[in-house]
């Protein structure tokens, strides 16, 4: 049922558009080099403190035999891949905001030496956290 004042309605529904825009933008245009093939970019979290750095990355549905991991001088590269309808059955498609396919993520790493402490996938996330060597 419909709000009965209809600008507010429609204001709402003019900021549901907008955001499901920036979402898909978020998901699926990525600034800078042109991938070789396409891919969605997983949302990242991170926390540093004198001691080490704590990153957590939304990857839904994706199995650790699908995920690579590289930590370099001055990022964390994260890439593999998401099964399409995992879980769901058969059926017609009434809304896909979960991305599915081959995913890659660069993480530039603030100034320092890391090293992997550790790295756990669970509940759809990876957890990494990183040494910071003196």
């Amino acid at each position: 049922m419909r709000h009965p004042d209809t600008s507010a309605w429609m204001l709402a529904e003019a900021i549901e558009l907008i955001q499901s825009a920036e979402r898909l933008q978020r998901q699926f245009f990525v600034l800078g080099a042109v991938a070789s093939s396409p891919h969605w970019e997983p949302p990242v979290d991170m926390v540093v403190n004198d001691r080490e750095i704590g990153l957590i990355v939304a990857l839904p549905g994706v199995t650790p035999d699908k995920l690579e991991v590289t930590l370099d001088e001055q990022s964390i590269f994260i890439a593999g891949e998401r099964s399409f309808g995992a879980r769901l059955g058969e059926g017609a498609i009434l809304r896909m905001e979960i991305p599915y396919g081959r995913f890659s993520r660069r993480i530039l790493l603030p100034y320092g030496t890391f090293k992997f402490n550790d790295m756990v996938l669970e509940n759809g996330c990876l957890k990494l956290t990183l040494d910071r060597l003196k």
